[in-house]
């Protein structure tokens, strides 16, 4: 298991990568290594980088679906913690799946489909 500061730097990598999945898979095992005061957090991270794999695999129904549920569990994790501020990400996580939702995936290039987790 990763320290938090690791999984965070990892996970962002990988984003910045358009390696979405394998950002989940960090953050997926941050959240269920995670004290009970930050899973929601950590799962609502895991949440936005499946929502990025749906949208990087053409699925943007998915990918809307994952990101307003991801950006919900961020924002109520509370303050920020670990860097990430959960009020910046979710407020991003929302706006890119309202665009997805209002234009679909066609036309975004690969760079917008990337968040910043922290920062």
């Amino acid at each position: 298991m990763l320290a938090p500061a690791d999984a965070l730097e990892t996970a962002q990598r990988l984003l910045d990568a358009g390696r979405p999945f394998h950002a989940h898979e960090v953050l997926e095992a941050s959240w269920k290594a995670a004290p009970r005061g930050e899973r929601e957090l950590w799962q609502g991270l895991a949440q936005l980088a499946v929502g990025l794999t749906h949208a990087e695999r053409g699925n943007a129904a998915g990918a809307v679906a994952l990101l307003r549920r991801g950006a919900d569990r961020v924002a109520a994790s509370g303050t920020a913690r670990h860097e990430v501020d959960a009020a910046r990400l979710a407020g991003a996580a929302r706006a890119l799946a309202d665009r997805i939702d209002a234009g679909g995936l066609d036309g975004l290039a690969p760079a917008e489909l990337r968040l910043r987790l922290r920062g």
